[in-house]
């Protein structure tokens, strides 16, 4: 039996992406005695509790020179909150551990994504330098009706399908990209630094990158916790065109 689910189950819309940082041991000191086994040993063990100010020019040299095994000993979870075509293009970075909610085992939320007015909707350019600029009035009132209309469409079929046995693997199946999944995702700090690398759009890089606007979203809040976790870290990430190591 699946679980009773109202027929008139109310649709929602939201045009935001949650991301909280559940868990994290991550902090520049763990950069610097990670580094220092190299050469001190058994020594480095010392360096562990230090003062992770002490280590700024050795977390700049490490960043400039690409060595990055030392950045992969600090480790961030978040509880990720996106629509499914954000997470097709986040589980592209094979660099990072995921836990998702199933379809196959609840029944999934009422929850979909629209663009809010500030994203650009028209594309200009070419494949790989596109370019997105403010579309008309018009223009987002009709991709925001069409969205609506779309998805309660589809969400009415997928409880109808529930409440007549259908199961919900199969169910799922009618339901449009833009409704939110939610998921736990782990990765080290150099692995963070990767997806950063790919998913903001930021004229200091050294490679020039165009993501979708709602992943860099998630890059976004990332950068955010990542960069109060680990300062220094971050800061010679910038620094160094923010490449990762």
């Amino acid at each position: 039996m699946v679980d009773p689910v109202a027929p008139t189950a109310e649709v929602k819309f939201r045009s935001d992406i949650t991301v909280e940082l559940v868990k994290a041991t991550a902090a520049d000191s763990d950069v610097a005695f990670a580094a220092r086994v190299s050469t001190a040993g058994e020594r480095s063990l010392d360096s562990v509790d230090a003062d992770p100010a002490s280590a700024a020019g050795l977390i700049r040299y490490l960043m400039r020179e690409r060595h990055g095994s030392p950045f992969e000993h600090s480790v961030m979870t978040f509880y990720v909150q996106a629509p499914i075509f954000v997470w097709r293009e986040h589980m592209r970075h094979r660099v990072a551990s995921y836990n998702e909610e199933s379809g196959r085992y609840r029944v999934l939320d009422p929850v979909f994504y629209v663009p809010g007015v500030d994203r650009r909707l028209v594309q200009q350019g070419k494949p790989g330098a596109y370019e997105f600029v403010e579309g008309t009035r018009e223009q987002y009132e009709l991709t925001n009706a069409a969205m609506r209309e779309s998805v309660t469409q589809a969400y009415g079929a997928y409880v109808r399908m529930l409440d007549a046995g259908v199961a919900r693997e199969v169910a799922r199946m009618v339901l449009p990209v833009s409704i939110y999944s939610s998921a736990y995702v782990t990765m080290n700090a150099r692995a963070l630094m990767n997806f950063l690398s790919l998913r903001r759009k930021d004229d200091d890089s050294t490679f020039p990158s165009y993501p979708q606007r709602e992943i860099e979203m998630v890059a976004e809040r990332y950068e955010e916790e990542w960069s109060r976790l680990m300062p220094l870290t971050h800061a010679a990430f910038v620094a160094a065109g923010r490449v990762s190591p």
